[in-house]
């Protein structure tokens, strides 16, 4: 098989060594210069990870099956009227952005469709959690760094 070089001794296996390691390692940029030569790899930007929540304490150790603990919680939103807000993945409930924040929301705000109402970490990701209803929150039924399953009530909106 033909070596195939690309200038100063560097082959084209290298060139993509080169790149799998920017890739891999995901660096910004690699440039080498050596007299006339000059070789510069670029890797894609990506945005900076958003900031990690300060641990809150671990959650309480479930001893029951987590269909009997959430069943109490959405029995009780049945029996509320109102429209629910459902957690739309599996996490852990915060009301603030962070601890020494204020939370997003309270029992008696205002929200409108739109405006962010709690965050659900999800595999080291916060996910900002808009609400799909206009009104008054009535009632919050998780407890801030529960853990909530999908599609489990977390609030009342009315």
């Amino acid at each position: 098989m033909e070596k195939k070089f690309i200038g100063n001794g560097l082959e084209i296996s290298d060139l993509e060594k080169i790149a799998k390691m920017v890739k891999d390692y995901e660096l910004g940029k690699i440039e080498i210069k050596n007299d006339e030569f000059e070789l510069c790899i670029e890797g894609r930007k990506c945005p900076p990870p958003p900031a990690p929540m300060p641990f809150m304490g671990a959650p309480a150790v479930q001893t029951a099956s987590p269909v009997s603990e959430t069943a109490p919680v959405q029995e009780k939103a049945e029996q509320l009227s109102g429209n629910i807000v459902k957690s739309p993945i599996v996490g852990t409930f915060y009301a603030a952005p962070s601890p020494d924040k204020a939370p997003f929301v309270k029992v008696g705000d205002t929200v409108k469709k739109g405006d962010v109402i709690m965050i659900i970490e999800s595999m080291k990701l916060m996910n900002e959690i808009q609400s799909d209803f206009d009104g008054t929150v009535a009632e919050i039924l998780v407890n801030n760094g529960d853990a909530v399953e999908f599609d489990q009530p977390i609030m009342i909106i009315r």
